[in-house]
C-alpha cells in the first residue's frame, strides 16, 4: 500500500511539478486530501490519476485547460445547458446563413 505523500513527493513520483499539481487541484482535476494544517496529501488514487492524466495528454494531445473545462461541464449543469444551447444555435445559424446565400444567388440570377 502506498502511504499518502506531500505535494513535493507526489510531484517527484509522477513527473509533474508541484506548481502544476496545485493548478490541477484548483481546476478540480486531481484533488488531494488536506490535513488539518492545510497540507496536501496524495494517496494511491491521486497518484494514479496524475499518471493517467499524463498518459491521456500524451495519447490524445489534450490540453489541461480542455480537461478542466470538460470537468466544469460535468459539475455545472447550467454551464452544460448553456453550451449545448449555444452549439445547437450554431447549427441553426449555419442553416439560416445557407438559406440567405441561396436567396442572394437566386436574386442575382
Amino acid at each position: 500500500m502506498v502511504d499518502e505523500v506531500t505535494v513535493g513527493a507526489a510531484a517527484a513520483r509522477t513527473g509533474w511539478s508541484a506548481r502544476m499539481l496545485r493548478y490541477l487541484e484548483q481546476a478540480g482535476l486531481v484533488v488531494p486530501r488536506r490535513t488539518r494544517a492545510g497540507y496536501r496529501l496524495y494517496g494511491l488514487r491521486e497518484l494514479n490519476q496524475l499518471r493517467s492524466l499524463r498518459e491521456l495528454r500524451r495519447q490524445l494531445g489534450v490540453e489541461i485547460s480542455d480537461l478542466a473545462f470538460a470537468a466544469r461541464l460535468r459539475r455545472e449543469p447550467s454551464l452544460r445547458s448553456a453550451v449545448d444551447g449555444w452549439l445547437a444555435g450554431r447549427d441553426d445559424l449555419a442553416w439560416v446563413e445557407w438559406e440567405q446565400r441561396k436567396h442572394e444567388r437566386l436574386l442575382a440570377a
